[in-house]
């Protein structure tokens, strides 16, 4: 069995990328969001309910991202929502697609990434509340 500081490494890349990531979406969608008619030009045909979900999730981001750091219990629970509201947003979007509806392909791939970085996060914070006991607050 590793001790609790041998998963502190782990942990802390984790909740980096977190925070990281989430200031990056934040940046990314608020630009498209708000950037006036060239920065939603530049969209092209993103959807607008996967476009406002990732903006909004990118502040959940951080939250999650600081709360892995500090070992907090919610923050495994919070990281587990987040993978399924992701996941439910990619598949709403697929619906989406599958309509017929116009998108832009590169959404594809920001929302499978998306996806796969958050699963990997909430593997580490469950691997690491499972060795180290989280925090209860």
């Amino acid at each position: 069995m590793k001790s609790q500081s041998s998963h502190s490494r782990p942990r802390m890349i984790a909740s980096g990328v977190a925070v990281v990531f989430g200031i990056l979406t934040i940046a990314s969608g608020g630009r498209a969001l708000f950037g006036g008619a060239a920065a939603q030009a530049a969209a092209g045909d993103a959807v607008p309910f996967v476009l406002w979900f990732n903006f909004l999730s990118g502040f959940a981001y951080v939250l999650a991202g600081f709360g892995i750091a500090m070992g907090r219990r919610w923050a495994v629970a919070f990281s587990i929502a987040l993978v399924a509201a992701i996941a439910v947003v990619f598949a709403l979007f697929g619906l989406h697609v599958y309509q017929g509806s116009a998108f832009e392909m590169r959404t594809v791939g920001a929302m499978t990434l998306r996806l796969l970085v958050w699963i990997a996060i909430t593997a580490v914070a469950i691997q690491c509340a499972a060795a180290g006991g989280p925090k209860e607050n």
